[in-house]
C-alpha cells in the first residue's frame, strides 16, 4: 500500500464527524505507544490536571505512526494542521514534542518548538515544562532549564528548545523535529520563507525528522509563506499534488453556510473540550453587532473562514461588492478585444509608492466597464515595509507587480504598456494625478502619446467623489467587472473612506502603510470613462465584424451606404458611429459604391 495522503472526500468526512486522516499503512504498534505516552501527559494549567486521554481531541492523536523503526525513516515528514482558535494548539504542540522526545532514539537529538512571538513561546514552554512536572516519573527523567527554555531527556540527552521566531536563533540547526506554532503569525517576518527553508534543510540529515505546523487562519488575506504552505496542503488533500505532507484542514467546504451555528461543530475538532459552540455564540453575536469587519476577523480565527478582503469599519463601500465583480476570464488581451474604447489611469510616482496603471475598457455590446491593472514598485520598499515584503513578492509571482531597481525602468515600462493600448486604436485618454508626474508625461511623449487632449491631469481629493460613487454603483450593479488580481483586491481592502463635507475622499494618508495606488489609478480612469469618450484611432470601418455583417446583409453588387440599410442590419456599433458615417458620406459623395 502506498503513502498517498490525499483525502478528496474530506467534505463528507467533516459532515460525518470522521477523521481527516485517510487510510494509511501506519505502524500500529509505534502509533499505539506514542498515543499511550501522549494520553498520560497532563494539562498543567487546569484544576486537577486532567490527563490528555480525557482532555484532548481525537485530532491530536492522529499524527503518530508513520515512523518505521526497522529502516529508521519517516514516511510522512511534514504535517500541516489548520485548526481554529481555542483548539489547544499550543498545548497540543507541547505535548507532541514531549512525546517525540520520549519516542526518539537518536542521542542528543534536537527538537524545536517555534512560536511567532515571545509571549506564545513563553506559553509553549510553560505548558511543556508543566507536563513534565505533573508526572513524578517524567520529572525525574527530564531536566528543565527555565531561563533558556530548554527541556532535556536524561537517558538520550535529547532536548527540546522553545523559541520565538528569530532568524538568528533558528538558522543553522539540524533538528530531528520542528513544530511551527501559528504559521500565519510567523509568515509576517519578511524573511520567513527563507528561514523555514533552512529549517527544512536542517531536517534532511535526520531520516526520522519531521516538520509539524499547527496554525489558525490568518486575520488578513493569506500571504507569503503561510499562503504558499496552505495552498500546497490543500492541493495534497484534494489529490492535485503528491507530496510527503499530511494535511489536516478544518475548514468549511463549498455549500456550507458558516454563519449557521449548527454547522460550526464540523470545524471544531476540540468541540466540548477546550471550546464549544455554546461558548462561541455570545462572541459571534457581539461580532455581528460590531459590523462586517469584526465579523470577518472573528470568523477567520474561530471558524477558519478565509478573509478575501481586509474589510474595515471605515472601508470604501465599493469593497463590499469588489470580489463579486470579478471576471475570472478577463485579461488585458480580452479587455481590448471586448472594448470599443479604453481610458487609462496612472497613480503613484514616488519611491515609496506603487506606480499603478488601471486600464478601463467599455464593452462594445454589453456596455459594461472592464478593468485590468498592473503595478511597479522600487526595491527599497521591500526593506522599508518589511511587514509587506512577502505580500509584494506574492504579487510579483502573480505577474501583476514588477519590482525595479530604478524607477526610470518603471516609467519606460508604463509607457510601453500605454503604447500597446494605443496601437489597438482604442485609447481615448490617459489620466493621472497632476502633481509630480513629469517623468511619466515625458515617457508617454516618447511613445507618441502627448498633448493636453490625450494626457489629462485628474484633480484629486474631494473632486474624485464622483468617480468614487460611480465606481461603487457600477460594482454593485454588475456594470463594472475586473480581472482576478490579488494586488488590486489588497488595495481595495486598504482603501479607507473619509467624509469631507458632502463628499467622500480616499487618501493615502488614511490608508497608512497599506498601498491604495491601484485603486486611485482606477478612479482616474473612471473619471475619463465617465465623459463618454470615443477612441481616436479606430472607427467602425476598421472593425472586421462590421464588414462581416455588411457582406452578409448587403450583397456586394447592391451594396449601398444608405444609413437606413445599415441601421436595419442591427449592427451594435452603428448608433455610436452614425456621426462618423455621415461625415464620411459627405466626404465621399462623389465616389459612390
Amino acid at each position: 500500500m502506498g503513502w498517498s495522503t490525499a483525502c478528496p472526500d474530506w467534505g463528507e468526512r467533516l459532515q460525518a464527524g470522521r477523521s481527516l486522516i485517510p487510510d494509511l499503512p501506519l505502524d500500529d504498534a509505534a502509533a499505539a505507544r506514542a498515543v499511550a505516552i501522549f494520553n498520560r501527559l497532563r494539562l498543567p494549567d487546569v484544576p486537577n490536571r486532567p490527563a490528555l486521554a480525557d482532555a484532548a481531541g481525537a485530532w491530536q492523536r492522529d499524527l503518530f505512526g508513520s515512523y518505521d523503526a526497522a529502516t529508521d525513516t519517516r514516511a510522512i515528514r511534514e504535517f500541516f494542521c489548520l485548526v481554529p482558535k481555542k483548539s489547544s494548539k499550543t498545548t497540543t504542540g507541547a505535548a507532541i514534542m514531549i512525546t517525540a522526545l520520549l519516542m526518539n532514539r537518536r542521542p542528543r537529538a534536537e527538537f524545536l518548538l517555534v512560536a511567532p512571538t515571545q509571549e506564545v513561546a513563553d506559553l509553549a514552554f510553560r505548558q511543556a515544562a508543566g507536563m513534565v512536572e505533573a508526572d513524578p516519573v517524567l520529572a525525574a527523567k527530564f531536566h528543565v532549564v527555565e531561563h533558556i527554555k530548554r527541556i532535556s531527556y536524561r537517558p538520550t540527552k535529547a532536548f527540546l528548545k522553545v523559541k520565538s521566531f528569530d532568524p538568528k536563533v533558528v538558522t543553522g540547526s539540524k533538528p530531528s523535529g520542528v513544530l511551527l506554532d501559528e504559521l500565519h503569525g510567523i509568515a509576517e517576518a519578511h524573511d520567513a520563507d527563507r528561514v523555514i527553508g533552512q529549517l527544512r534543510g536542517g531536517l534532511l540529515p535526520n531520516p526520522e525528522g519531521f516538520l509539524l505546523t499547527i496554525t489558525t487562519q490568518s486575520e488578513r488575506p493569506p500571504s507569503g509563506v503561510f499562503r504558499t504552505e496552505l495552498l500546497k496542503a490543500r492541493k495534497v488533500r484534494d489529490g492535485a499534488a503528491t507530496l510527503p505532507i499530511l494535511p489536516m484542514l478544518y475548514e468549511f467546504h463549498d455549500g456550507i453556510d458558516w454563519k449557521d451555528p449548527t454547522n460550526w461543530w464540523m470545524v471544531l475538532p476540540n468541540n466540548g473540550l477546550s471550546v464549544s459552540v455554546d461558548r462561541l455564540l455570545p462572541d459571534y453575536e457581539a461580532a455581528v453587532e460590531s459590523g462586517d469587519a469584526e465579523l470577518a476577523r472573528w470568523a477567520s480565527q474561530h471558524l477558519n473562514v478565509e478573509i478575501g478582503l481586509a474589510l474595515k469599519s471605515d472601508r470604501w463601500r465599493g469593497a463590499d461588492h469588489w470580489l463579486g465583480a470579478t471576471d475570472a476570464t478577463l485579461t488585458l488581451e480580452g479587455l481590448l478585444e471586448r472594448s470599443d474604447v479604453v481610458t487609462i489611469g496612472i497613480d503613484g510616482e514616488g519611491l515609496d509608492d506603487l506606480l499603478s496603471v488601471a486600464i478601463l475598457g467599455r464593452e462594445t455590446a454589453e456596455r459594461r466597464w472592464l478593468s485590468w491593472s498592473k503595478s511597479w514598485v522600487h526595491a527599497s520598499v521591500l526593506e522599508r515595509r518589511k511587514s509587506e515584503a512577502a505580500r509584494l513578492h506574492d504579487f510579483e509571482h502573480d505577474g501583476d507587480l514588477v519590482i525595479v531597481e530604478d524607477m526610470e525602468d518603471a516609467f519606460t515600462q508604463v509607457a510601453a504598456l500605454c503604447a500597446e493600448v494605443e496601437q489597438s486604436g482604442l485609447l481615448a485618454q490617459v489620466g493621472l494625478d497632476p502633481m509630480g508626474v513629469g517623468a511619466i508625461v515625458d515617457a508617454l511623449a516618447e511613445v507618441g502619446i502627448a498633448g493636453n487632449d490625450r494626457v489629462v491631469g485628474v484633480p484629486q481629493g474631494w473632486t474624485l467623489n464622483g468617480a468614487i460613487k460611480t465606481t461603487e454603483i457600477k460594482l454593485a450593479s454588475g456594470a463594472l467587472l475586473h480581472a482576478p488580481q490579488r494586488i488590486v483586491d489588497w488595495a481595495v481592502g486598504n482603501a479607507k473612506a473619509e467624509p469631507k463635507g458632502n463628499a467622500i475622499t480616499i487618501t493615502k494618508q488614511a490608508a497608512g502603510t497599506g498601498k491604495i495606488d491601484p485603486v486611485m489609478a482606477l478612479f482616474d480612469a473612471v473619471v475619463l470613462m465617465s465623459r463618454n469618450p470615443e477612441a481616436e484611432g479606430r472607427s467602425i470601418y476598421d472593425d472586421p465584424a462590421f464588414w462581416a455583417v455588411l457582406d452578409e446583409a448587403v450583397p456586394a453588387p447592391a451594396r449601398t451606404w444608405d444609413p437606413a440599410v445599415l441601421q436595419h442590419m442591427g449592427h451594435p456599433l452603428f448608433d455610436e458611429h452614425k456621426r462618423r458615417f455621415e461625415e464620411w458620406q459627405d466626404a465621399q459623395a462623389d465616389d459612390g459604391w
